[in-house]
């Protein structure tokens, strides 16, 4: 069984949880997923790897509901477990397999929209880690559809917000 340290509503259908997997987080990389179910007779839902942290035994998982087992798992609470959390598996971003020598002299941008902001920010982060800037444009349709400002401002060099109604940032896709 895998704790719920901290389970949080996000936008309408957003949801994110950062769970205690002790040997996940001690090696997971960005880009990387893990497949969790609910409970024992659950389906397999794969997800991606938001962040992680190796001090604290914990991986934070960023998922919008689309079906009846995503929504099933919206509906858990803090303190509350995961029956499984197999991972991590996948391969990692390739940021990873390149020289930081050779990632210092590009330019990185990312862009990403809606629940697709939460596999971008391990890799923003792990760049900032080891020295690299990048720049991030996020997306969504209004301003309360926007995830993980915040944590995205912390380690992108710049960050670039849009909506499409206009209702926050810069108005457009």
């Amino acid at each position: 069984m895998y704790e719920i340290i901290n389970a949080k509503k996000l936008t309408d259908n957003i949801y994110s949880f950062v769970v205690k997997a002790e040997r996940v987080a001690s090696a997971c990389l960005p880009g990387q997923f893990v497949i969790v179910r609910s409970h024992c007779d659950a389906e397999r839902i794969p997800m991606t790897i938001c962040d992680y942290d190796r001090e604290n035994k914990t991986i934070t998982l960023v998922f919008q509901v689309v079906g009846a087992g995503s929504l099933r798992l919206s509906r858990l609470k803090t303190g509350d477990c995961l029956h499984d959390v197999a991972g991590p598996l996948g391969r990692a971003s390739e940021l990873c397999d390149t020289s930081l020598d050779e990632l210092k002299s590009k330019s990185i941008l990312f862009v990403a929209g809606g629940v697709g902001t939460a596999p971008v920010f391990p890799q923003v982060k792990w760049l900032k880690e080891h020295g690299i800037d990048s720049d991030v444009i996020i997306g969504a349709k209004t301003k309360e559809m926007l995830i993980m400002e915040d944590e995205m401002d912390q380690f992108a060099t710049n960050l670039y917000i849009t909506t499409d109604d206009g209702s926050y940032g810069r108005h457009g896709l």
